[in-house]
């Protein structure tokens, strides 16, 4: 496992896990950095991959099997909500406490999943945070910004800090790197 440290531009990541064999993809920019060839204006997650993690999301099931790819860090602040490889999911693990996965088998049903990211748009959203640009980064910019409506939904229909109301929509947004906690 490398530290967050060690990820820097002109890095080549190596990925070898569970779902994707002899992938491997380059460090461009800066980890954090979001200006790009893509059009990113208007895309601003609110949240990094680690906060992600630590706060509880996908039922604790999300990345187990990637600590090879990503910081460390990422995993030493999310142990508390993960399951071990093989384990099923637990929706007590997520931050508002209800179940919030599909099965991949629905992801790509539905035209989810994308490029060479075979677990959808956090396992994207992880490399891209890391460095990585991709074809798809336009594409995966829109469908987070088409998912803001849901936080004009919960500031519309709940109290200011009732984290009781609309837990669903709280916990999916927390899933696409917006703060739930308005």
């Amino acid at each position: 496992m490398r530290s967050i440290k060690e990820y820097n531009v002109g890095m080549t990541i190596e990925v070898n896990d569970r779902m994707q064999k002899d992938y491997s993809y380059k460090l461009t920019e800066k980890m954090g950095d979001k200006a790009d060839d893509y059009g990113d204006a208007g895309f601003e997650p609110e949240l990094t991959p680690e906060e992600m993690l630590a706060a509880g999301v996908f039922e604790g099931k999300y990345l187990n099997d990637c600590t090879e790819e990503f910081p460390k860090e990422w995993f030493e602040k999310s142990k508390k909500k993960r399951v071990e490889v093989g384990k099923p999911p637990d929706y007590k693990l997520n931050r508002f406490k209800i179940k919030s996965r599909q099965s991949l088998v629905i992801w790509q049903e539905n035209h989810w999943v994308l490029g060479d990211d075979p677990r959808g748009w956090f396992q994207w959203y992880c490399r891209y945070w890391l460095g990585r640009r991709a074809d798809v980064d336009g594409f995966q910019k829109k469908r987070w910004k088409a998912f803001k409506r849901h936080r004009g939904q919960v500031k519309h229909n709940c109290e200011p800090g009732d984290l009781e109301c609309r837990p669903k929509q709280r916990q999916a947004l927390l899933q696409w790197a917006y703060d739930p906690y308005i």
